[in-house]
Formats: structure tokens, C-alpha cells, sequence
């Protein structure tokens, strides 16, 4: 696999970044002084399904989609991570799903084998390494309780989630388009936009576009989302 800067392809085994610090990090410290930042184009690869898990990313700008590949040929995306977010992190010894950047992005690339080495010396960064697999595993749960609402609950509880992550407002403005929150939520497109025009209806949203959202009733929502 290879990896896109803003100029030219590099290898992911030998990143032509030097070492930089994310600016106005907090959460990570130590970690972060060990990363590498890489760009990667809009649906671009960052990693693939089943290749070796030697890296550990952050979202500097951008969104990126985690999925994995069905067996009938259906895509299902684990998660949507936004800046600020840590993703890769893997119990085993390769990838289990795949990594894609949705719009342009910016990737902190840590390598795993030093990130290890470190935390085995130093207990300050095993604590953020053990808080970053509690967040992986409590995300992960609350994913599949997600996926046994019904499609208006599952529509509404991202509503939420989104509007808690990205948004200081009502106004709610999506990096990621209908078809990728179907196949997050486990509906067809059709569903979600039907769900959609509902909530619509019932004064629980506004659609001013097809990406933009505007939550004008979060009590409702909330509701279905109990």
C-alpha cells in the first residue's frame, strides 16, 4: 500500500515526514511527540483490511471512515473519526478493518512498535495507552447496542452523537455523505432518507442541504434515543 502526501507518494514503511508534535495537543502528551504527520486525499487508503498493524493514527483535520467488506459485498463502517481521534489501535497483529480518508485529511502516524517499547518503561505512557484501548472497547459497544434500534432510533442516536462531536450549535454540517451514515447504521440509503424527511416532518430537524442539519427539537430526539 502506499500513501499520499500533499506532493508526491511515500512509503508507509519509511514516512518522508520528519517527527512533529500535534499543535495545541493535550490528551496524548508523550505519544504524540513520537508522530509523524502524513496527508492523504479525499477517499484515499490509509491501511487496508488484514495488513500488519505497525501504526497507530490520529485525525489531525479531516474525517476518516473505518469499514469492513462483507461477504455478500455490503460495507460496513465501524466508525467515523474526527480530529482529535485515535484510530488503528488493534488487539492482534493485523488490521480488521480497512481505513479511508472521506475528505482530505491530515493523519498523525505513531509507530506501534516504539509506542510499546515506550509504554513497557514508562507507566505515564502505558496509562494513555490503556485509556485509549478503554475508549476503543466502550466506543465498539456502543456501536453494536446502536445496531438493534430501530431505523428511527439508529437515525436520531447519530443525529446526537454527530451534533455532540462536531457542533457547538443546532446547526449540524456532515464531513460524511447519506450513503456512509447507511452503512454505519446498518440501513440502506433509502431508509435513511426516508428517516430523515420524517424527523423532518415532525419538527424534530431541519434539511437545509443534503449535509447540513439543523436540530430543532433535541428533547425528541433524545427521546427516541433513550
Amino acid at each position: 500500500m502506499q500513501t499520499q502526501t500533499a506532493t508526491h507518494s511515500v512509503s508507509f514503511k519509511q514516512p518522508a515526514s520528519r517527527n512533529l508534535p500535534l499543535p495545541g495537543s493535550h490528551a496524548l502528551g508523550t505519544i504524540e511527540l513520537m508522530g509523524t504527520s502524513m496527508s492523504f486525499p479525499r477517499n484515499s487508503e490509509i491501511y487496508g483490511e488484514n495488513e500488519p498493524a505497525d501504526y497507530l493514527y490520529k485525525v489531525i483535520s479531516g474525517t476518516v471512515r473505518t469499514y469492513k467488506i462483507l461477504a455478500d459485498g455490503r460495507r460496513q463502517i465501524g466508525a467515523f473519526h474526527l480530529p482529535g481521534d485515535i484510530f488503528g489501535l488493534e488487539t492482534g497483529d493485523n488490521h480488521t478493518f480497512s481505513a479511508e480518508a472521506i475528505a482530505d485529511s491530515k493523519v498523525l502516524v505513531i509507530k506501534r512498535s516504539t509506542l510499546v517499547a515506550l509504554a513497557a518503561r514508562d507507566n505515564d505512557v502505558a496509562r494513555q495507552l490503556w485509556t485509549l484501548t478503554g475508549r476503543e472497547l466502550h466506543r465498539v459497544q456502543d456501536h453494536m447496542m446502536l445496531l438493534i434500534k430501530t431505523a428511527q432510533e439508529r437515525v436520531a442516536s447519530f443525529l446526537l452523537e454527530m451534533a455532540d462531536r462536531v457542533s457547538a450549535g443546532p446547526a449540524l454540517d456532515l464531513p460524511m455523505s447519506r450513503q456512509d451514515i447507511a452503512d454505519y447504521l446498518g440501513l440502506t440509503i433509502e431508509t435513511v432518507s426516508r428517516t430523515l424527511t420524517q424527523l423532518e416532518s415532525d419538527a424534530a430537524i431541519a434539511l437545509p442541504t443534503s449535509r447540513r442539519i439543523v436540530l430543532r427539537n433535541r428533547s425528541a430526539l433524545n427521546r427516541l434515543n433513550a
